[in-house]
């Protein structure tokens, strides 16, 4: 078998996801756009996701992120990444209609490694049923956040509980109709030694103190599961809602960010090859000056080059995802880190010489190109900005000369 070949059974589930997408998710999607228009509210649930979610479940194609087969299919990260490539090509209704979409994947991973019994069957098990959303609280406005050690948001004991003092923002899904529970991360400890001092504690998003001051926009749009600030007043935690225990949250924090920032790259390459496809059509199908666009070497050019760097960050990805399954996070970090700058700079330039090829039309609202560059700019600094993973990288690789050097 080729390094990189899915198993037989990832690939019945990859056919079945193509099927599901042609005959139900692209025809959907102007259905969505019409009731999300009628609706007149950012943040209305469309009833087309819970049909969606209907026949997704009775095909199968449900919980396909999940690494325990005892809540998914149990699928490798190789297997699931020409999955969630596919889904990604639909980033609006794809991931939530087979209950693959962020943040809720990484939620879930959590309280299935650190939830308690009483955390898996309150929160987990209807995560899991696609019944409930939820929403991981981490980065603040006045602290950069690309460091986890600075966050502030205070979480002192007091008894049998913790309160909580703080505001975060970019709380992802937390302005979603069903979000229902927050996974937070601050501070309990500031004594403590460095990446010690952080914990994480699950709670009701509408627990008392817990006020969603606005949404966040992104780059104008105010994304359907928003972005929240939240501020944390005098709220009280129970210690039982604490995970894995307290000093534990940086730890929690990077088990957590590692399938997260995969799975963002694999959803990355999948708008790529839908822009790429858009460019082509569109090009193959527009007359300037007598001849078609694709006649252009310019656009050519352009579609060589695409077709190229799509396949060199499908091969990275797809190789940091086999080094996940065979030596662990943790020793695939400096290959995610590469991946997570590597494939939203790629799809950002496809996507941004797709919406030159479309003109006017392609900064509007008419075709998805306009909408997935603010989605994917975004990724540049989601779960950590380009910088701190180059700095990633660039450490590893100075690491092998100091070592000789000092041999």
């Amino acid at each position: 078998m080729a390094i990189f070949d899915m198993s037989v059974r990832a690939r019945g589930y990859q056919r079945d996801l193509l099927a599901f997408m042609d005959e139900l998710i692209y025809p959907a999607e102007p259905v969505y756009e019409q009731q999300m228009l009628e609706a007149g509210n950012p943040h209305h649930y469309p009833k087309i996701l819970d049909e969606l979610k209907i026949e997704a479940r009775r095909r199968g194609l449900w919980n396909l992120f999940h690494p325990h087969p005892e809540w998914g299919p149990g699928l490798s990260n190789l297997d699931y990444a020409p999955l969630a490539e596919i889904m990604g090509r639909s980033p609006m209704l794809a991931p939530e209609a087979c209950n693959c979409n962020a943040p809720d994947t990484g939620n879930m991973e959590v309280l299935t490694l650190f939830g308690t019994q009483e955390h898996k069957e309150r929160w987990l098990e209807p995560l899991l049923a696609g019944t409930i959303r939820s929403a991981f609280a981490m980065t603040e406005p006045a602290v950069a956040s690309s460091d986890a050690t600075n966050i502030e948001l205070r979480m002192r004991r007091d008894g049998d509980h913790y309160v909580l003092d703080g505001r975060k923002w970019f709380a992802s899904n937390a302005m979603h109709a069903n979000c229902k529970v927050l996974i937070v991360m601050g501070k309990t400890d500031p004594d403590a030694p460095k990446h010690r001092q952080q914990s994480m504690m699950v709670m009701p998003i509408d627990a008392p103190g817990i006020t969603v001051v606005r949404n966040m926009p992104v780059f104008g749009y105010h994304d359907r599961e928003g972005h929240a600030e939240i501020e944390f007043t005098g709220v009280r935690v129970p210690v039982t809602d604490v995970l894995k225990g307290e000093g534990e949250g940086f730890a929690i924090s990077q088990a957590r960010l590692g399938p997260g920032r995969i799975h963002h790259c694999m959803r990355a390459i999948g708008m790529a090859e839908r822009a790429l496809e858009l460019l082509c059509v569109r090009a193959e199908s527009r007359t300037t000056f007598g001849e078609k666009l694709s006649a252009r070497a310019n656009i050519q050019d352009w579609i060589a080059e695409a077709r190229i760097a799509i396949d060199q960050a499908r091969l990275l990805t797809l190789n940091a995802a086999r080094m996940m399954d065979t030596v662990g996070n943790q020793a695939a970090r400096t290959e995610i880190a590469a991946i997570k700058v590597a494939a939203p700079e790629m799809a950002l330039r496809i996507v941004d010489r797709a919406i030159q090829v479309y003109g006017a039309a392609g900064v509007s609202d008419d075709v998805p190109l306009a909408s997935m560059y603010a989605h994917l700019r975004t990724l540049r600094i989601v779960d950590g900005p380009d910088e701190v993973h180059k700095r990633t990288i660039a450490r590893a690789e100075l690491g092998k000369y100091r070592s000789a050097t000092s041999a």
